[in-house]
C-alpha cells in the first residue's frame, strides 16, 4: 500500500517502524507523543494510534510514570527468537539449495560483496545483509517459509543495534555467507543447512555478548 493511500495511523505505524529499523529509537527508549510526532512530522492523534497498535504488536510497553517505551528483549526471549530463525534459515538454505537458480546465486554474492564493501558503515552493511537473507528465504520457493520469517520480523526489530560495528565482525559474516553460498552453488542440501545453522549460531553469541555488555 503507498504512503499516500494509508490512513493517518497507518502512515504514523509505517514511520515508526521504519525509525525503529532505522535505530533511531532503540529499545528502552521512551517514546513521548510529542516528541515522536516533532521527530516524524506527524500529528500527535495519529502517532497516538500507532503507539496502541505497537503495544497489541508487542513493540511497545507501557511503564508506570514514563508512558510508552520501546520494549527490550530479555535474555531468553533473546535466545527463543535465534532458535526460530535457525530452523527457519537451516530449512530456508537447504530449499534454497533444491530449488534456487544461479542468477539467485549470483544475486546473493553481489549482496555478499556489498556488505564486504560497507564494512565501514556498520548501519548500511546490516541493511544489505537483510536483503541477502530475504533473498535465501525468495530463492527456497516457498511461500509459507517466506510468511513464517516474517511473521518474526517485529522481534527482530527489539534486537537493538547491529553488532556489524564489533571490529572484524562484517568480515566475518561475509566469510559465513560465502559458504552458505558455495553450498547452495554445490546443490547440497545439507551443507546449506549446516552452513546457515552455523551463522545463526555465530550471531546469536555476539548478540548475548552485546546483551552483556549492555547490562
Amino acid at each position: 500500500m503507498a504512503r499516500s493511500e494509508m490512513s493517518s495511523g497507518q502512515a504514523a505505524h509505517a514511520a515508526l517502524i521504519e525509525a525503529l529499523r532505522a535505530g533511531v529509537f532503540a529499545p528502552g527508549d521512551r517514546l513521548r507523543e510529542e516528541d515522536v510526532a516533532q521527530r516524524l512530522s506527524l500529528s500527535r492523534t495519529p502517532v497516538r494510534e500507532a503507539l496502541r497498535r505497537m503495544e497489541a504488536e508487542g513493540l511497545v510497553t507501557h511503564r508506570p510514570r514514563l508512558g510508552a517505551v520501546v520494549r527490550q528483549l530479555t535474555h531468553a526471549e533473546v535466545v527463543e527468537l535465534y532458535e526460530m530463525r535457525l530452523v527457519l534459515e537451516r530449512t530456508a538454505a537447504e530449499m534454497a539449495a533444491k530449488h534456487g537458480t544461479a542468477a539467485e546465486f549470483d544475486t546473493l554474492e553481489a549482496l555478499n560483496g556489498d556488505i564486504a564493501a560497507e564494512r565501514s558503515q556498520p548501519a548500511r552493511a546490516a541493511a544489505i545483509n537483510q536483503s541477502f537473507h530475504r533473498g535465501l528465504y525468495h530463492a527456497a520457493r516457498n511461500r509459507f517459509l517466506v510468511q513464517s520469517a516474517a511473521a518474526l520480523n517485529n522481534a527482530l526489530i527489539l534486537l537493538g543495534p547491529t553488532t556489524f560495528a564489533e571490529g572484524p565482525r562484517v568480515d566475518e559474516v561475509v566469510a559465513e555467507h560465502a559458504a552458505i553460498i558455495a553450498a547452495l552453488r554445490d546443490g547440497d542440501q545439507e551443507a546449506a543447512g549446516q552452513a546457515a545453522a552455523a551463522h545463526l549460531q555465530t550471531s546469536l553469541r555476539h548478540r548475548l555478548r552485546a546483551l552483556g555488555e549492555a547490562g
